[in-house]
């Protein structure tokens, strides 16, 4: 099973000198659920970054490639990310995405426009994603569903909208 870790990358060699390798520690974790699995991870590669189109190509293709994409929305996440999840459903790849409560994407107990939500996920991360865990550790839990889950595809953006569309003549 080859699994694509999407998330935060370090912006510099300056940055990289600080940045928390998540990948290391979601690795480590993932190997007892899937102790075939073999990660893809975009940090590690050759790309040269003054060439945009290059480093998208790569990501791409990797994420063509992947069975599962795991999504690191620990914190706030990047333009780079948020495509990554796109493209994982224009490849129609499974997606499961680590948001733990009351962080930056998921708030507890909020309101909006004078809506109470209990646990408002936001709706671009919610729609892309198959499956959300609140800590990589929780996939072990959801693995035995993972073979015949319903897989999102890119077809969730016109689904997305003919709901909206629906909602809309309701009211």
């Amino acid at each position: 099973m080859k699994i694509y870790l999407a998330g935060s990358v370090p912006k510099g060699d300056k940055e990289a000198e600080v940045f928390d390798n998540w990948r290391k520690r979601y690795q480590d974790l993932l190997l007892a659920v899937f102790p075939d699995a073999d990660f893809i991870d975009p940090y590690v590669r050759e790309a040269d970054e003054s060439d945009p189109l290059l480093v998208a190509g790569f990501d791409c293709a990797h994420i063509k490639t992947a069975d599962l994409v795991v999504v690191h929305a620990e914190e706030k996440l990047g333009a780079g990310t948020s495509q990554e999840l796109v493209v994982a459903k224009y490849f129609h790849r499974l997606v499961i995405t680590v948001l733990p409560k009351d962080s930056h994407h998921r708030r507890s107990n909020i309101t909006f426009h004078d809506v109470f939500i209990k646990d408002w996920i936001h709706p671009f991360i919610h729609t892309f994603s198959d499956f959300i865990v609140e800590r990589v550790e929780d996939i072990g839990k959801i693995a035995p569903k993972l073979a015949t889950a319903h897989v999102k595809d890119i077809g969730i953006i016109d689904e997305a909208i003919e709901y909206a569309e629906r909602k809309l003549k309701a009211s």
